[in-house]
């Protein structure tokens, strides 16, 4: 602990400094990108006084829903990466763990394979069944996993992986005997965002807005179960209640951020990582600042996969995974040499 101690002075003002980063990602984000948009009609165009409507459109109607969106979605996968983390007591556990990408990339897959009409309900089809999938997946596992009314964590965790595999088994033999639309679902199994609009974003913003609520609520419950169940207990911490709104909660938030961009990785594996090193253990401000950290992380990986290969863009995920792979190795280096874990 002292050491973690130590180690959250380097940074002061954890709070300041993380939105300053999130405010740096949030002008690259909007102003980088096919057409470059320089600082002076940035703010022209945002303050509403610019007469370039050009740059108004592609800021209003393009750049800023898809900010908006790429923000909430790195705040749900930090957020939730952190509190399963925290639950399991697991430096290794990320959003993933319990089957939610497998079990959206299984509903993807399937609206792919039938031939939707491209008008908006059509287009909505595949992250609604992304979504549903996705909770219908942790459900099995939550399930398969309760043993005499307890859901103990290894049990959740072997549950998850088994019913995971079976979903990735099913997703490549259904890609195996698609046609036309397995590009399409590699794209969105890369991790992406090909829904854009203000409707989309909107759409996400209640069930992040219930879930992320309810993991912050949970912050001391997760520092209490640090030191065991039974010492949680002891402590007067009622632990399946908690285990279970923190499940659904994490998962929740996943979902809806996996079923409009596609399966993004090593955001809520590395960033927790990162505030933890940075400033400490205490879950009270773990989660919150790994929600901010999250979408500052996914905004700058954002805009290298627009312009890496310029003009076209990458998959969002082949960014953090291309990133986030060395960089998380040297964080578990780093970590164990400071006995943080």
């Amino acid at each position: 602990m002292s050491t973690c101690i130590h180690l959250s002075m380097k940074v002061p003002r954890p709070f300041l400094t993380s939105f300053f980063f999130l405010i740096v990602a949030l002008i690259l984000s909007i102003a980088i990108g096919s057409v470059f948009i320089p600082p002076v009609e940035l703010w022209s165009a945002l303050t509403g006084v610019t007469s370039n409507e050009t740059f108004r459109t592609i800021i209003w109607d393009i750049r800023l829903p898809r900010t908006m969106l790429i923000v909430l979605v790195g705040a749900a996968l930090g957020g939730s990466g952190a509190a399963y983390q925290g639950l399991f007591r697991n430096p290794l556990a990320d959003p993933y763990l319990i089957g939610v990408a497998s079990g959206a990339g299984l509903g993807a897959v399937l609206a792919m394979s039938v031939n939707w009409p491209y008008t908006g309900l059509g287009l909505l089809a595949v992250p609604l069944a992304a979504f549903i999938a996705s909770l219908l997946t942790v459900y099995i596992v939550y399930l398969l996993a309760n043993i005499g009314g307890m859901v103990p964590t290894t049990s959740l965790i072997l549950a998850g992986v088994a019913v995971s595999s079976f979903a990735v088994s099913l997703t490549s033999f259904l890609m195996l005997r698609s046609t036309g639309e397995v590009r399409r679902a590699l794209g969105w199994l890369l991790g992406g965002v090909s829904l854009i609009g203000w409707d989309v974003t909107l759409t996400l913003i209640p069930y992040l807005a219930i879930g992320l609520t309810a993991l912050l609520l949970n912050g001391y419950s997760l520092n209490v179960m640090q030191f065991g169940d039974d010492q949680a207990v002891q402590m007067g911490l009622n632990v399946r209640r908690a285990k279970v709104t923190i499940v659904v909660a994490a998962s929740l938030v996943t979902a809806a951020a996996v079923s409009f961009a596609g399966i993004i990785g090593f955001v809520g594996l590395v960033v927790p990582h990162i505030v933890r090193i940075w400033w400490g253990v205490d879950y009270r401000r773990l989660i919150p600042l790994s929600i901010i950290g999250g979408a500052t992380v996914l905004l700058f990986a954002d805009v290298l996969s627009r312009i890496i290969i310029t003009p076209q863009e990458l998959p969002v995920g082949i960014v953090t995974a291309l990133a986030g792979a060395p960089f998380f190795l040297w964080v578990l280096r780093h970590s164990k040499n400071q006995g943080l874990w």
